[in-house]
């Protein structure tokens, strides 16, 4: 089955404090995406890429993308206003070929290649699979008025990474149900749930962080100079 990876990067990085998209803040002298596109560079899975960006900066991602990797086809496409829009743009972009599709945010630098691979062929078997750790921390429910009402157990609950990696006909069906029904998902997994699909967790890694924070960047910038990741 044709395997194409679809990136939102259009992501803005005000939590990060930033003045330009996180895509294009610099980690360790080097943009973001860089380190993020190098672990699917690593695996060829580069070819016919979809990144999907802001239109004010789809000129320097491309120029950025030309640079580094002049051998990919990768392509540059204008995003929505939320990451839910911009993925169904890259899902509407697919080649006609394309079977497998790999969902991954550029924020996510450090996705180990093996874990990529485990993601693709659950979905291969599966139909939808997401990357996942699971949860060491105690969670704590609260209302409205910030008190407690309830301790979900632990050992059922999984931190979500991406990528989340899905057959191609299921996931354009849940996000074409989620536009319809005008329903706001923060994730691609939670779409096939949505509408009555199974989704495989695939264990990820803690280091598979998303940079949101400057202490995101920090950690990241420090786990570059350890060679942690």
């Amino acid at each position: 089955m044709s395997v194409q990876l679809v990136m939102p990067a259009a992501g803005l990085g005000v939590r990060l404090g930033a003045s330009r998209p996180k895509a294009l803040v610099e980690l360790q002298g080097r943009p973001l995406l860089e380190h993020t596109l190098d672990r699917f560079a690593s695996l060829d899975l580069l070819s016919r890429a979809i990144i999907v960006a802001a239109p004010e900066h789809i000129e320097e991602i491309s120029s950025l993308i030309l640079a580094t990797y002049p051998q990919s086809d990768c392509r540059v496409i204008e995003g929505g206003s939320v990451r839910q829009e911009s993925v169904l743009l890259g899902l509407n972009a697919l080649e006609d070929d394309t079977s497998i599709v790999i969902i991954h945010d550029a924020a996510r630098p450090f996705a180990p290649p093996a874990i990529i691979e485990a993601s693709i062929e659950a979905a291969r078997e599966y139909g939808a699979a997401t990357v996942a750790t699971p949860c060491v921390d105690t969670i704590l429910v609260g209302d409205e008025e910030q008190w407690l009402i309830d301790t979900p157990d632990r050992s059922c609950l999984w931190y979500c990474q991406t990528p989340q990696t899905f057959q191609r006909d299921l996931i354009v069906a849940a996000h074409e149900a989620a536009r319809k029904d005008g329903h706001k998902g923060t994730d691609d997994a939670t779409l096939v749930l949505r509408m009555g699909g199974r989704v495989r967790i695939v264990e990820g890694s803690p280091f598979n962080l998303k940079v949101t924070t400057p202490s995101d960047l920090l950690w990241a910038s420090l786990a570059i100079e350890k060679e942690l990741v």
